[in-house]
């Protein structure tokens, strides 16, 4: 092996390793805000889950679009390592319509809210649980996988409650928040496998 082959294969295994170092440190950070991020947003829809008005409304759209927003550093963290995951760009579809159409159920009444939100519920449990399949060398992502189950689960449920004699909002805070639970317990899962690979 010439001096030109050896540098290239070094460099390239260096820059794998640094990219394969990069990413779980990544979404540690990631899992770690999206639970910061859901148990605020639980505590808040919980105290306003009695009525469908501004606030509660404004906070039915924040979700999603926070969704948007990790899937997006999500992406970019994973293209800095050269990996792909096509089912996060799915998920970015997939929570930016259910933006728009929570934006328009909301003016419809709480059974309206629940059958959009149980149905984004179902396709982005499916979703979540193909990524978590897909970065199992990663570490941490049976988390992920149950939680994409669970979500399923609960989207089913929702939808069911839409058609039920008192619909609520207020087990959306649970759903979100038992969500967050499995991000931190993935994060603390991924820095364990980092510290053990250091």
């Amino acid at each position: 092996m010439d001096t030109l082959t050896t540098a290239t294969a070094t460099a390239t295994a260096t820059a794998t390793a640094t990219a394969s170092v990069g990413v779980p440190a990544t979404l540690r950070k990631l899992y770690f805000l999206r639970f910061a991020f859901a148990a605020v947003w639980a505590v808040l829809m919980f105290a306003t889950a009695g009525t469908l008005d501004p606030l509660s409304g404004t906070l039915l759209l924040i979700y999603p679009l926070f969704d948007v927003a990790a899937a997006v550093v999500d992406v970019r963290s994973a293209r800095a390592s050269g990996r792909t995951t096509p089912v996060l760009y799915v998920n970015i579809a997939i929570s930016s319509l259910a933006v728009v159409g929570l934006a328009v159920a909301a003016t419809s009444g709480i059974p309206a809210v629940l059958r959009i939100w149980g149905a984004w519920a179902v396709v982005s449990g499916l979703v979540q649980l193909l990524a978590g399949a897909a970065r199992r060398q990663l570490g941490g992502q049976w988390a992920m996988i149950i939680s994409g189950a669970i979500s399923t689960v609960a989207g089913a449920s929702f939808f069911a409650q839409a058609a039920s004699d008192d619909p609520a909002l207020a087990n959306l805070a649970g759903y979100a928040f038992l969500g967050g639970v499995f991000f931190l317990i993935s994060a603390f899962r991924l820095n364990r496998a980092a510290r053990r690979n250091a």
